[in-house]
């Protein structure tokens, strides 16, 4: 499910799959009371309100989010990005009030130019803890999370570029997201 259709850099002869992956989007561009004015780094935007509508339409049984690594990027607050994300559960909830969430405490990233990232995604896996999980859940729609963060994801040696995970990094992001699935008793 989902409205970009490609093979997420997989290779030559990797099926084509529909996700919602989009690079360059922040989630804080989402929420209808969004304030970050219009992204311009690149020419397809940063995402936004009616995005999200359209990606909640399609009313999925489970979303699974690893999101905010722009936002960090970018020097976005903590406290903004758990707004949006309380915002984008409760958009797709409009849609299926089921829907199950497994919201990824991001990977550490380090990109050139970005002193405090390793910082700032520090205090966004702190704050993404069992206790918001449980306070943003209701009894039909759960919302789970992801440890990415502590996965042993190293961007000095998982990454070519201290942020895009290498062969070697998203085995590690697969391994966490796997256990995390397993532990939450749908598969």
């Amino acid at each position: 499910m989902g409205t970009v259709t490609n093979n997420q850099s997989c290779g030559a002869n990797t099926p084509s799959v529909k996700t919602e992956g989009h690079g360059g989007y922040g989630v804080t561009y989402l929420p209808s009371t969004s304030t970050r004015p219009r992204c311009t780094k690149q020419p397809q935007g940063c995402g936004s309100y009616a995005e999200l509508q359209t990606w909640a339409a399609e009313a999925p049984d489970m979303v699974l989010m690893h999101f905010a690594t722009n936002d960090i990027w970018d020097g976005e607050p903590t406290t903004l990005i758990l707004s949006a994300f309380q915002a984008v559960i409760a958009e797709f909830r409009k849609n299926n009030p089921n829907v199950i969430f497994f919201v990824s405490k991001i990977i550490k990233l380090s990109p050139s130019g970005c002193g405090s990232c390793l910082t700032n995604v520090a205090a966004l896996a702190e704050a993404l803890t069992p206790a918001w999980a449980s306070t943003n859940s209701t009894a039909s729609s759960p919302v789970y999370i992801i440890d990415h963060y502590d996965c042993g994801f190293d961007p000095s040696t998982d990454s070519a570029d201290g942020v895009h995970p290498n062969l070697t990094g998203a085995t590690k992001m697969a391994t966490a997201s796997y256990t995390a699935l397993v532990a939450s008793g749908y598969f």
